[in-house]
């Protein structure tokens, strides 16, 4: 059971909500997918009981307060086609981290710009639940793997500043790689009309 549910944030094409266990099965499809999977940092599933391991972590992240992790359903489908965690929350340094993945055969037509559009502008207006709860953010940091360009690409777009890389920060799959890392303030980013 999630504590602090989030409300759920409505874009023009996706419903943003918190995951479900009924969720597990339409992001197996999407975490199963060697493309998709390529650059996250742990393995791909393999079956449903690696998807119900995953949701059980993020339950217990939750229950911390320090990261809330989302799904992005499609309103025309009403499945689950991707997901977002906002984590790493530092209270005292009003910041925290997002890490994201999508679907492939949604891959293509601005829909993770759409929802981290949305979270972005949730988290800065304080709008998020758990330890975020009327906490407005003044930073958010995301590291991605510098060879995934459509990812360094989306932030870049939402207007994310790539502050610098940090070589073979991370091992993933047995391997180290290096993290591009990005920041966005809130007084940068745009707000609502």
């Amino acid at each position: 059971m999630l504590v602090n549910k989030q409300p759920s944030i409505e874009t023009p094409r996706l419903r943003l909500r918190q995951v479900q266990p009924s969720d597990i099965e339409a992001l197996l499809v999407v975490n199963c997918d060697e493309e998709v999977n390529a650059f996250l940092p742990y393995p791909r599933w393999a079956d449903l009981t690696d998807g119900e391991a995953w949701y059980q972590r993020m339950v217990t992240l939750q229950a911390t307060g320090s990261a809330i992790q989302l799904v992005l359903v499609d309103k025309a489908s009403n499945l689950a086609i991707g997901s977002c965690l906002v984590f790493r929350h530092d209270a005292a340094s009003q910041r925290a981290e997002l890490g994201y993945v999508l679907g492939r055969e949604h891959w293509r037509q601005g829909l993770m710009n759409e929802a981290l559009g949305a979270v972005v502008t949730a988290a800065f207006a304080g709008q998020l639940c758990g330890a975020f709860l009327g906490v407005a953010l003044r930073r958010l940091e995301a590291e991605v793997n510098p060879i995934n360009r459509a990812s360094c690409a989306a932030l870049h777009r939402l207007g994310f500043t790539q502050e610098g890389l940090l070589r073979q920060r991370w091992v993933g799959k047995g391997q180290a790689y290096d993290v591009a890392v990005f920041g966005l303030l809130s007084h940068e980013w745009p707000q609502p009309a």
